[in-house]
């Protein structure tokens, strides 16, 4: 955990970044499109029916986009993994800002037990749950349909889902069976969800955001003792931007992929890990409750289609600014000493 907190010390400061991709020239595209490898989701003809079954525009910097209805409040959500942890405490801030909710985890039974305990708080008719193995991809296909039943699209697409397998151990010691845990959950199991979320989203008349959230290991930073764990989070980066590239090379207007940086978060999956005096050291440091972060994240995911903006974004709970200040006030004055664990 001692070189895994580097994995949680962001490279860069900014909380969120929101540039977008730099836009290949109609010549560039063209020829690329020449190309049998070339070829992806099917583009929006110039002039005829978008992907949203509206009618087809050129727009600046040489792309052909859809017109989108304006995507206003109440939002859709839908977040897998969403009945503990990180994943509850976004469905509830979600729903304490008026939106409607879709929750799902493998568990069926806790799944209707989480699904009983929002709608006593926050109403009948705003928080719906499934059962879903992200992993399956007839699973996953059959959220979206319970999404369409129950809301008929999706606004925000939060791909939380993930597991470690409860292990931390060096990867020489790790069973199979923890292996193909880790890495059909975080790695098969996002990319069938964003498969799966795209094609719905670019669908519909208002389109969609699709957050992939990241963790250890995501900025390349090595992560002993979870290596397995840490590939799959490198892996998000990589997936999203390859996603927002597909994308915007199909004249996708209307779906954007986003990555989400939820930091180090009190959850059992970190607090699992807490067995080192280093482990100790960094969590009481760096690490928030679920609902602290939550409630940083949720109004910076809100304002993305508040805005209207369909431009890619990095939204980071845990900045580098943030985790040097709290690691000199704690070397400093002793700061945060045994806030969540004993230290030795």
């Amino acid at each position: 955990m001692a070189a895994s907190v580097a994995a949680h010390l962001p490279l860069r400061a900014p909380a969120r970044v929101g540039a977008a991709l730099p836009r290949p020239s109609v010549s560039a595209v063209a020829r690329f499109r020449g190309r049998p490898e070339g070829r992806g989701l099917p583009a929006a003809p110039r002039g005829g029916r978008g992907l949203a079954g509206v009618r087809a525009e050129a727009v600046s910097g040489g792309g052909g986009g859809a017109r989108r209805e304006p995507m206003v409040p109440p939002y859709n959500v839908l977040i897998t993994g969403s009945t503990k942890g990180i994943g509850y405490a976004l469905a509830r801030k979600f729903l304490g800002a008026g939106d409607n909710v879709i929750i799902c985890s493998r568990s069926a039974e806790k799944v209707e037990s989480v699904v009983a305990e929002l709608k006593r708080e926050y109403g009948e008719q705003h928080v719906w749950g499934t059962a879903c193995d992200v992993r399956d991809g007839k699973d996953v296909k059959a959220l979206v349909d319970f999404a369409r039943e129950k809301l008929k699209h999706i606004d925000i697409w939060i791909n939380n889902a993930g597991s470690n397998a409860y292990t931390y151990k060096p990867l020489v010691e790790t069973s199979d069976e923890a292996l193909m845990e880790i890495i059909t959950t975080n790695t098969l199991g996002l990319m069938i969800c964003c498969r799966e979320a795209i094609n719905m989203m670019r669908n519909q008349p208002r389109g969609g955001h699709i957050f992939n959230l990241d963790g250890a290991g995501s900025d390349g930073r090595p992560t002993p003792r979870f290596a397995a764990y840490g590939a799959t989070k490198r892996s998000v980066v990589h997936l999203t931007k390859s996603l927002q590239a597909e994308l915007q090379m199909n004249e996708v207007n209307n779906v954007m992929v986003h990555n989400l940086s939820p930091g180090m978060v009190t959850t059992d999956l970190l607090m699992s890990g807490a067995t080192t005096k280093q482990a100790k050291f960094f969590i009481n440091i760096l690490a928030e409750p679920p609902d602290v972060v939550a409630d940083y994240l949720v109004p910076n995911i809100r304002e993305v289609p508040s805005n209207q903006s369909m431009k890619p974004t990095y939204i980071r709970f845990l900045t580098g600014l943030k985790a040097y200040t709290r690691i000199f006030s704690r070397l400093a004055f002793g700061a945060r000493r045994n806030k969540y664990v004993t230290e030795d």
